[in-house]
């Protein structure tokens, strides 16, 4: 009887147990939606999260960098969450880019979730997407 309930016991610790990766580059990014939501006032829906070093954002997307190039953040990595909607610079927090678009990219230092700027495009700078495979 003592052995069947700590089997029982075993078994639910294993499936309440939390999961913190998500078997992705960016599951640290996930941490920052809150930054990034409150950023955007909660506005728009999620498009995407992605993590990305310095040198890998500048050869993927070096104007999303240009748009932030006067908060040049001190960590070598960066989350980039991106949201659609309709978006102004006075709607979202520290604009940058375009004055209106249809997308919102949150920048914020990995690790610290700090803000950078939110940048608004009329078209995603980077893919969001995921690839499927089967």
């Amino acid at each position: 009887m003592a052995a069947g309930c700590a089997l029982l016991a075993g078994l639910l610790a294993g499936c309440t147990t939390a999961r913190s990766n998500l078997g992705t580059s960016a599951s640290s990014c996930y941490l920052a939606l809150p930054t990034a939501t409150k950023a955007t006032r909660s506005h728009g829906r999620l498009l995407g999260v992605r993590r990305y070093t310095l040198s890998g954002l500048r050869k993927q997307a070096p104007q999303l960098l240009d748009d932030l190039a006067t908060k040049e953040p001190a960590s070598q990595s960066v989350c980039v969450i991106a949201f659609t909607g309709k978006f102004t610079a006075g709607s979202v927090s520290d604009p940058r880019g375009r004055a209106s678009g249809h997308l919102a990219v949150v920048v914020s230092t990995a690790p610290g979730n700090h803000l950078l700027g939110t940048v608004i495009f009329t078209q995603a700078p980077l893919h969001f997407g995921h690839s499927h495979l089967g």
